[in-house]
């Protein structure tokens, strides 16, 4: 542990260093501000960095994560992050990247207890519930894991599009669109699930909110 914990200070004082030799002024540059044109709502697993997935740079992707992607409405800390993200950055795109081989996913297709993290799992579960006949109508268990994967992102993208931050910076005509992708750990590749949204107008009419 000790070795490891050296190994990381002595990697950020290489990255400096590489980082000054390419642009002296690299740092002083990025304590100016950031405007990132994009919010990430990504898993929290260490395998799935965002910035390097898209080869941006950093000052580019303004990054919220957590496991399995969730956009929950009652949890604060997102919410937190998207208003910051949409109303002071003036992001253009939000996008939900959720991975395959997912283990917020797994555990939630299951009834193991693994802790307090059951608790988060649930918001899980629900969007499993809603979409049980097609799932359970998928014989291959590993056919029936990816698709639920691809689910939960689509889910979580109509998730932000009912929050009343997305639907108030559209009613204030901010140029704003909601993105999902899936991230193959086993390829690097993100796979574009097509669910693009810019517009309240694309939810049902139950969740579309006048201000």
């Amino acid at each position: 542990m000790k070795d490891f914990y050296k190994n990381i200070l002595d990697n950020n004082k290489i990255w400096v260093e590489t980082s000054l030799a390419n642009d002296p002024n690299y740092f002083e540059n990025l304590a100016k501000g950031q405007t990132p044109p994009l919010l990430w709502i990504g898993c929290s697993d260490s395998r799935v960095p965002a910035n390097e997935i898209i080869g941006a740079k950093p000052g580019e992707v303004f990054v919220h994560r957590n496991i399995a992607n969730m956009v929950v409405h009652t949890d604060m800390n997102m919410l937190s992050v998207l208003d910051y993200a949409v109303n002071v950055l003036k992001v253009k795109h939000v996008l939900v990247c959720g991975h395959y081989g997912c283990g917020g996913i797994k555990a939630a297709m299951g009834n193991d207890s693994i802790g307090i993290i059951d608790n988060w799992i649930r918001h899980i579960k629900d969007v499993y519930r809603l979409h049980d006949v097609y799932l359970n109508s998928i014989t291959d268990e590993t056919q029936r894991f990816n698709a639920f994967v691809e689910i939960n992102v689509k889910e979580q993208v109509f998730d932000l599009a009912k929050t009343s931050i997305v639907q108030s910076a559209w009613k204030n005509g901010q140029d704003l669109t909601l993105h999902g992708w899936v991230y193959g750990l086993n390829s690097g590749f993100v796979k574009d699930l097509n669910v693009n949204i810019s517009s309240e107008r694309d939810l049902d009419d139950v969740y579309q909110l006048r201000f």
